[in-house]
């Protein structure tokens, strides 16, 4: 019987994934861990250059994550949920950051993934179809996270269903002038999740009979300041609307700041509905479709340990639910005149 790093682990009472991390040379190793994780496998007759072999010598305890942007709280959040499920399960997290889109053709590359992880996930990057090849060709489970392609696992939302849930609401109450704070039009391609928010949006104006107006949509980079930015030119608008959908909690934030900063109120002047689920909303008091984030993170994890597992395990599709929350920052519209608010 061949042995790797599981059987090492398991005998030097270690994770696999802190074996991977002796064997390599890696950091973050004591001293006195590396040596049991040496004589251990000394002892098993394990030969060290079969982990650099490839993948059917030894798993290198590693999976990796692809994401646009770091800093921010959606990937946090999801990253966090799919390294404490990870963790649990003895794997190190790989994380590659596009810091923008500039890298993204080289990152999809095998070279820069294929023999560093022994699955990958991806989040909120639409593979095109040169990238879905690419991934389907790096001989490791995938799992995307806010999409569904053919051949790799999927966890997401239903952006579309919750968008139309917060305009719902706004309508519910009375508002016919409703403004979008979207994402930029440009990044559309990249982004799903904004390009499906801005439908559920639409969607639910048409099935109210309201007529679309471009100029009550402003756009902003999923950002506070950019929020903030956004809600200053629909303000600017001769009528300004007296509700407006936000696609993400943060921009929201920055919404209800430039409404103060105007000298008008929420709710009372214009009412503001958010989406994600931030835990500031609820310290701002912030009405907003909060969607399972973290959860995200950890059913990817899931799916991804059951293809290491198993592979022919079923491809996972897996849509989680949405909720709207309500909170104080959307009432009843009392602006029946027409008139900007003083």
């Amino acid at each position: 019987m061949s042995v790797g790093v599981e059987e090492i682990a398991q005998a030097a009472g270690v994770s696999a994934a802190t074996v991977s991390r002796a064997l390599r040379g890696l950091p973050h190793v004591s001293a006195a861990t590396r040596e049991k994780v040496l004589q251990a496998a000394a002892q098993l007759n394990y030969s060290k250059p079969g982990l650099r072999a490839g993948r059917s010598a030894a798993r290198t305890g590693s999976v990796g994550v692809i994401a646009p942007f770091l800093s921010r709280w959606y990937f946090a959040q999801v990253i966090s949920g799919a390294e404490q499920a990870l963790r649990e399960a003895g794997f190190d997290l790989l994380v590659y950051n596009l810091g923008g889109m500039d890298g993204r053709g080289r990152l999809f590359q095998h070279e820069l993934v294929g023999k560093r992880v022994d699955a990958l996930m991806v989040i909120s990057l639409p593979p095109t179809d040169a990238e879905l090849q690419s991934l389907l060709g790096l001989g490791v489970p995938v799992a995307l996270v806010g999409d569904f392609a053919p051949g790799l696992s999927g966890v997401s939302i239903d952006d579309v269903a919750g968008a139309r849930l917060a305009t719902q609401h706004l309508l519910n109450l009375g508002h016919s002038r409703l403004g979008l704070i979207s994402g930029l039009v440009e990044a559309d391609a990249v982004f799903s999740s904004q390009r499906d928010r801005r439908k559920g949006y639409y969607a639910a104006l048409a099935d109210a009979g309201i007529p679309a107006n471009p100029s009550n949509e402003a756009h902003g980079d999923f950002s506070i300041r950019s929020g903030e930015r956004a809600m200053d030119e629909l303000l600017a608008q001769p009528v300004p609307p007296t509700a407006v959908f936000v696609v993400s909690d943060e921009m929201a934030f920055g919404a209800m700041r430039s409404v103060r900063r105007h000298g008008l109120r929420v709710p009372e002047d214009v009412s503001v509905v958010g989406f994600d689920g931030h835990e500031m909303a609820d310290l701002l008091d912030l009405t907003t479709v909060e969607q399972p984030v973290v959860l995200l993170g950890e059913m990817a994890a899931w799916s991804l340990l059951q293809r290491m597992k198993s592979p022919s395990a079923d491809i996972a599709a897996v849509t989680l639910p949405t909720s709207l929350v309500v909170r104080g920052s959307t009432r009843r519209c009392e602006h029946r005149t027409g008139k900007r608010p003083a």
